[in-house]
């Protein structure tokens, strides 16, 4: 697998409403090389976001599934409904090991399922794993 360097930070929307596992998650994320990171409290935060046409659009959306307002299970149906929204890779990270969270997050085409307490080597392995794929097959616009 050859290694590209990116022309550009790879930009993250972290969607979790908890402000420590936010913090541990965004530390995480920007070891990981060159990044900007976007955080929404929940769903509708994030929706918000996505929608909003002033808004750089996420290259990975990180969600939890337990918030309030609207939930991870929630957005990520809509954001796989929709046409603009669908092919931005989604890694659930959440508390829950319910095998119907599990599957419902699967059948709903996330990219990867994560349980916290999150273990931030397979944490990265996931995310890695996206930001490869990514970097090695996305189009980029000429300038």
């Amino acid at each position: 697998m050859s290694v590209f360097a990116p022309t550009r930070a790879f930009h993250i929307l972290l969607v979790e409403d908890d402000e420590a596992d936010a913090m541990l998650i965004e530390e995480a994320l920007l070891e990981g090389g060159e990044r900007s990171i976007v955080q929404a409290r929940d769903g509708v935060a994030a929706l918000e976001y996505l929608q909003d046409p002033g808004a750089r659009q996420p290259d990975l959306i990180v969600l939890d599934l337990n918030m309030p307002r609207m939930n991870g299970a929630e957005l990520l149906a809509i954001l796989k409904d929709d046409e603009q929204l669908k092919a931005i890779p989604v890694v659930i990270l959440t508390t829950s090991q319910a095998p119907e969270d599990i599957a419902m997050a699967y059948n709903r085409h996330a990219n990867a399922f994560v349980t916290k307490p999150v273990n931030l080597d397979d944490f990265n392995r996931a995310v890695r794993s996206i930001d490869s794929f990514y970097l090695e097959t996305a189009a980029t616009l000429p300038t």
